[in-house]
């Protein structure tokens, strides 16, 4: 059966919510991070966004991969850009990178983009 990348998506989100309703002292002080760093500056939100999704991949986070590549294209970032950004990441990650990538591609593939 093939796991889709947009209920683990989902899933994880859920279980993170819960988390923070649990330890709200813990999302106070974390929430504001993310808010700040992924917001426009010198470098555009979009591209922060790519930066992290190599991140991501190079490191394994499913979590990571499926919301910087969903946050990238709310963005206005390309399947272009974002295979370009996985490029990167292979080249640091090697193999490992290499397969969190074909995540990003499946979960493209769900929304109907790819």
């Amino acid at each position: 059966m093939k796991e889709s990348q947009i209920a683990l998506k989902e899933s994880i989100g859920r279980h993170w919510q819960a988390y923070k309703d649990a330890m709200p002292e813990i999302a106070d002080v974390y929430d504001p991070l993310p808010q700040e760093v992924y917001k426009d500056g010198v470098i555009s939100a979009r591209h922060k966004r790519l930066m992290a999704l190599v991140g991501g991949l190079v490191h394994g986070c499913r979590g990571c991969i499926l919301y910087q590549t969903e946050n990238a294209l709310e963005l206005g970032a390309s399947v272009e850009e974002i295979c370009e950004a996985c490029a990167v990441a292979v080249s640091l990650g090697g193999t490992m990178a290499s397969a969190e990538t074909s995540r990003v591609m499946a979960y493209l593939e769900e929304k109907g983009i790819l």
